[in-house]
């Protein structure tokens, strides 16, 4: 008898223990969430090199026009993000990135080719996150990205050439993006966020003189976008 009671004594605690784990981990999922919010300050550094020459009849990359470069540039941007598993979410940011077209190298290297250039980087991940110790929880991803580019406009400096250009036209198009991060957990769903993505994506540039096309070059825009701030998880 006493052999019997000890026996269930061990599964009651077997049971309790069980118990209080099965709550501890509900607790904590229902903390963690599904949905987490972000609020980012990003700094995007793009490349903006000229990859190849479309269109050129009067010889501008010959001399004048080599290369060029792109500024960097720090803003604001969002995400919200959801859980498919504990490990398992996809993300997506929202923001506007400005920035303008420089001459790199050339007989006009200096003079500003494009301003006011601001693009929308809509991007989309799928992110496989670990969970470590203290609320450390580091994260890659990858998905694809489209860089809508919602104005530009040629320079004063291009206009004053006296080559005629009227306007300019920067594609808006598809690439792709990776990224790696870590989150970190503060208590009560709040956390601190770092984030860095690499994108893989290039424009058409177009100079217009009137309804002419003056020149088309090829661009790589291919910037890192490196991110941090805060993050409510719920």
């Amino acid at each position: 008898m006493k052999k019997i009671t000890k026996v269930a004594t061990v599964l009651a605690g077997i049971a309790a223990t069980t118990a209080l784990a099965g709550t501890a981990q509900a607790a904590e999922g229902k903390a963690d969430g599904k949905f987490q919010f972000k609020v980012l300050a990003t700094a995007v550094l793009p490349d903006g090199a000229v990859k190849s020459v479309k269109v050129d009849p009067l010889g501008l990359t010959n001399a004048a026009i080599t290369n060029t470069s792109a500024n960097d540039n720090v803003t604001p941007t969002v995400s919200i993000e959801y859980f498919v598993t504990p490990k398992i979410s996809v993300e997506t940011i929202a923001g506007i990135t400005a920035h303008h077209v420089n001459v790199s190298s050339g007989a006009l290297k200096g003079v500003e080719a494009v301003s006011d250039v601001k693009i929308i980087p809509a991007t989309l991940t799928a992110k496989y996150h670990l969970q470590l110790p203290y609320g450390i929880k580091p994260y890659v991803g990858a998905g694809p990205a489209l860089y809508l580019v919602i104005s530009d406009e040629p320079s004063a400096a291009v206009k004053g050439l006296g080559l005629g250009v009227t306007r300019t036209k920067l594609t808006s198009e598809l690439g792709v993006a990776a990224q790696a991060g870590v989150d970190v957990a503060l208590g009560h769903g709040f956390g601190l966020a770092l984030d860095a993505k690499k994108y893989w994506v290039g424009t058409n540039a177009t100079f217009y003189a009137g309804n002419t096309v003056a020149l088309v070059t090829r661009h790589k825009l291919d910037p890192w976008v490196l991110s941090a701030g805060v993050s409510y998880r719920f």
